[in-house]
Parts: C-alpha cells; sequence; structure tokens
C-alpha cells in the first residue's frame, strides 16, 4: 500500500513539475533550516525520523530541525528572527500555522505572519520553500493562504502532501501528526520538490 501511494505522489509530482518555482543550486556546505510547529519537530515519531533528519539522508546537505510544538505563527516569527542571527541557513522550509487553524485564530493575521517570515528570509539572504498545512477538516486541504504566499512571493511550494498523509490512516499517528512512514513521505516529497525547483542536483 505505502509503495502505491508513493507511486502516486511521484506521478502527481511529474506532472506538476513544470509549474515550480526556480530556486538557485545549494552549496555542498549549505544549511537547510526547517521551522515550524509539531509537523516539522516530528510529533508522533522519533527525532531521527522526523521528517528534517529523513530530508538530511536523503539530500546530503545539512537540514536542522527547528520545530517547536504548539507554537503559533506570532510566536515562530519572533523566534525565526533569533535563528538566523545564531543559523545563517542558506535555505528555509516554514511549515507554520497549523496550531494558528487549530486555535481558529484570524487567517489573516497567521498570512501576514508567514508573510512576514519569508520577507526576513529573503532579508537575511535566505532561499524559501513553503509547506501547505491543511484545514483539518473532512477534505484535508491546506488553507488558500498557502497557495496564495507562493504566489505571491514567487518560492515552491509543496501544496498537498500534509492532507494526502493525513488522510490516511495507515500514514498517521494521531488526528494531526504523521507517524515515521508519514514523515519518510514528506522528506521524500519535500526532497523531489528542491530537485524540481533547482535547489538540488539530478541524480
Amino acid at each position: 500500500m505505502l509503495k502505491h501511494i508513493f507511486i502516486l505522489v511521484l506521478f502527481n509530482s511529474l506532472i506538476a513539475c513544470s509549474d515550480t518555482e526556480k530556486l538557485q543550486p545549494l552549496a555542498a556546505n549549505a544549511t537547510i533550516l526547517a521551522f515550524g510547529d509539531s509537523l516539522t519537530y516530528g510529533t508522533g515519531t522519533s527525532r531521527d525520523k522526523a521528517y528534517p533528519a529523513v530530508l538530511e539522508s536523503l539530500i546530503r546537505h545539512k537540514v536542522i530541525n527547528a520545530g517547536v510544538p504548539g507554537e503559533i505563527s506570532k510566536q515562530g516569527l519572533s523566534r525565526l528572527n533569533q535563528l538566523f542571527d545564531q543559523l545563517q541557513p542558506d535555505l528555509v522550509i516554514i511549515c507554520h500555522g497549523g496550531n494558528d487553524i487549530l486555535r481558529k485564530l484570524d487567517i489573516k493575521r497567521t498570512r501576514d505572519n508567514i508573510q512576514q517570515m519569508i520577507n526576513l528570509a529573503r532579508k537575511n539572504n535566505s532561499q524559501v520553500v513553503l509547506i501547505g498545512v491543511p484545514k483539518f477538516g473532512l477534505f484535508l486541504d491546506s488553507s488558500p493562504i498557502y497557495k496564495e504566499l507562493a504566489d505571491n512571493n514567487d518560492i515552491p511550494i509543496e501544496n498537498s502532501i500534509l492532507g494526502d498523509i493525513l488522510g490516511n490512516n495507515s500514514l498517521k499517528s494521531d488526528y494531526i501528526h504523521p507517524n515515521s512512514q508519514g514523515y519518510q513521505l514528506l522528506a521524500e516529497k519535500i526532497a523531489f520538490l528542491l530537485q524540481q525547483a533547482g535547489a538540488l542536483a539530478s541524480n
């Protein structure tokens, strides 16, 4: 079953790859910052099986797990500023806003906070990739703010994989978190996106 799911995800990726915004190639010693909440931290599995750790092994670039469970986007924005001073990453993968959605906070403020995260990254000469977060409803579609942010800022986005994972009981540990297999798929899809965007050399 997992193999068939991955083939479907790969097929969908191939269809959409022509629309992927482009990134500059990453140097061999580049650092990637995986920034977000529990979905980045890896709640539902061990840290070595969270998506940043899996992604690091897939792409052979340093990937720092900067996920904080329970964090809302306003708190994340404040924290990100400090991380840039400390780490100076070459690329940031932003997967944030899920707790805002769960708590039914003002979605426009969530969008503005993530926009400021993007602005902060660019101010610090860091490239950005965005991960869309589902609305946790019946159909698990990503909130429209993520596609809007990606389009407005011309940045690559993976907008469906979290919904696909959380819509499959075999890939999640609870209602809102993937399990180890789910995080593996998430990492594989992000690696594919980075390759299609030009950040990674093709095999």
